[in-house]
């Protein structure tokens, strides 16, 4: 066979992933997605990275915390992935949890060392995630973990504030009796 000149024969790009690459990756986006552990579980033995993220900063963890995946998560977090990778938002899979209001995801993030606070950029916690949906066992979970019922947001709000502005009663109920408990001097 003569070669034409004008023929270039294709070539794959190394700037980066080829096509393959993209399918699987979406793949295992998907399987985080949907929980599978035992899938997580032999995909991370084989090699694949805990940490890995899509293309918003998303990591396995944050998607399987989103969507309420706490066998997942704990897989996860079992084979080293980080409880406090930030998305490129700069949410954390516990804000994404308390948004969600997954409790047994949120107890099995702060079991591998989440941070209780998981303030955003914006210095929104989880505590004024769960708070302003009245997610009251969410409040009483983060709350007994450490959660600062007084720590304010950028704006210089409080999860009780943000709580009432959200017409959430339950929740700026148990608040205003966490703040109380907060600013009260100790009984001798």
């Amino acid at each position: 066979m003569q070669h034409d000149p004008n023929h270039n024969p294709p070539t794959q790009s190394h700037d980066g992933p080829d096509d393959d690459m993209i399918a699987f990756a979406s793949e295992v986006f998907d399987v985080a997605r949907r929980g599978d552990a035992s899938m997580l579980d032999a995909l991370l033995n084989k090699g694949l990275p805990p940490n890995l993220r899509n293309d918003k900063g998303d990591s396995l963890v944050m998607l399987a915390s989103y969507h309420g995946h706490a066998d997942a998560v704990r897989v996860l977090l079992e084979h080293g992935a980080d409880a406090n990778l930030r998305n490129d938002n700069g949410q954390t899979p516990i804000a994404g949890a308390a948004f969600k209001g997954f409790r047994d995801v949120i107890e099995t993030l702060l079991a591998h060392g989440a941070d209780v606070e998981g303030a955003s950029p914006d210095g929104r916690t989880a505590l004024m995630i769960a708070a302003m949906f009245n997610r009251v066992e969410i409040v009483d979970l983060l709350i007994a973990r450490g959660a600062d019922p007084e720590a304010r947001d950028a704006g210089g709000f409080r999860a009780r504030d943000a709580a009432e502005k959200m017409g959430a009663p339950d929740t700026t109920a148990r608040l205003a009796k966490a703040s109380d408990a907060c600013t009260r001097p100790p009984e001798v």
